[in-house]
């Protein structure tokens, strides 16, 4: 049977803040559960804490920052597109949250791309259907007629992305025309008033440092893949549950809160023993600003008003960007997807940045394993 700590006495134990607890346990390395004697707080699991302090204890060789860098750990590429740090997502020196105040997503990729000129996501066609399957396909099918990268320059590369991403936006929904791909898009999903949240979503989630589908992308660029190649393995490894697809997670706790109540979906999640989805980013112990930015400019409707304060009250979390993505689908009545199909609209700009920068450093991302199989059996 688990044993299980009070928050004091996890935070001594690990010698931590308080924060730091609660990013541990949003990504699943430290199990919670409300305290039964006063449900308002919370414990924590004995032997994950113990785990957590021996493997910190642990003396950092080369071979083991090597083998932490690929989950949360130490910084692998040097890159000049973005950035966290001290809570903020910089793109290229700006603060992401104020300029998407203001920025469409054609002035996101002018900043990321570093390009002399607007870049323009113009359409002409409408596809016969919309959504992920169909942008799978287009991308599927430009990719296998695209162009090495290989020993192009940052303006051709550029050019290749721009039609690859129109058709992008039209295979998720954007009518066709010239006019900014956010009321394109809100012309085509036929919510007119919610042009401008549209807008400032896909600026907020354009990048976001090397995040899983960003490495893809780097990987793919780095083989000298056609760039429209890039977009695809972004695409692919964004739609994921542990990437872009966790915004499906929170709908589920937020349909739950709707049929049962606010406690006692929380408690269906927590006695299963899995972190809150949607509250807590460890890259962000005092909140996600994405998220913060959204919901700041929201009419919430109650149910999910009152879920952010519960959760915020047994986690001390603050919610992400993906909480932030299902609240604005309810209350716009946008697509059920939504979410995915913004994500992967709007960081399809950063995937470009990243293939980019990648083809342009000449390197092959090719890292070695560390094989732990066995060995052939010597016979002489």
């Amino acid at each position: 049977m688990s044993s299980w700590l009070t928050r004091d006495e996890a935070l001594d134990r690990l010698g931590v803040r308080a924060q730091t607890l609660y990013a541990y346990v949003s990504r699943g390395q430290i199990g919670m559960q409300p305290d039964p004697a006063d449900p308002r707080r919370s414990l924590y699991r004995l032997e994950d804490i113990e785990a957590l302090t021996t493997r910190r204890a642990r003396g950092r060789r080369v071979a083991a920052i090597a083998e932490s860098a690929v989950s949360w750990g130490e910084p692998v590429f040097a890159t000049e597109l973005s950035t966290v740090i001290h809570g903020r997502l910089i793109y290229r020196g700006e603060d992401a949250v104020a300029f998407s105040q203001t920025a469409t997503l054609e002035d996101t990729a002018r900043l990321l791309w570093a390009s002399a000129v607007s870049p323009r996501f113009a359409t002409s066609g409408v596809p016969a259907e919309t959504g992920i399957a169909q942008a799978f396909s287009v991308l599927a099918s430009l990719a296998a007629r695209g162009q090495p990268s290989l020993g192009r320059n940052a303006s051709v590369l550029q050019a290749d992305a721009m039609p690859a991403i129109a058709a992008l936006a039209g295979a998720l929904g954007a009518a066709p025309g010239v006019e900014p791909v956010h009321l394109r898009l809100a012309k085509g999903w036929r919510v007119d008033r919610a042009a401008e949240v549209l807008r400032r979503v896909m600026v907020l989630v354009a990048d976001h440092e090397l995040n899983a589908s960003a490495f893809a992308a780097r990987v793919a660029a780095s083989t000298g893949a056609p760039l429209v190649a890039c977009l695809l393995a972004g695409l692919s490894t964004l739609y994921g549950p542990r990437h872009g697809t966790a915004a499906d997670a929170v709908a589920m706790l937020v349909d739950d809160a709707v049929r049962i109540g606010v406690r006692a979906a929380m408690a269906r999640w927590i006695d299963h023993d899995r972190p809150l989805p949607g509250f807590g980013h460890p890259l962000y112990p005092g909140g996600d600003p994405r998220g913060a930015a959204l919901l700041a400019d929201m009419k919430l409707d109650d149910d999910i008003r009152e879920l952010r304060q519960a959760a915020f009250d047994a986690t001390g979390a603050e919610p992400t960007v993906d909480f932030a993505l299902v609240a604005l689908t309810r209350s716009y009545r946008l697509p059920a997807d939504a979410p995915i199909r913004l994500f992967a609209l709007g960081r399809s700009v950063g995937w470009t940045a990243h293939a980019i920068e990648q083809v342009l450093s000449g390197k092959l991302i090719r890292p070695r394993a560390r094989y732990e199989g066995p060995l052939p059996t010597d016979d002489n």
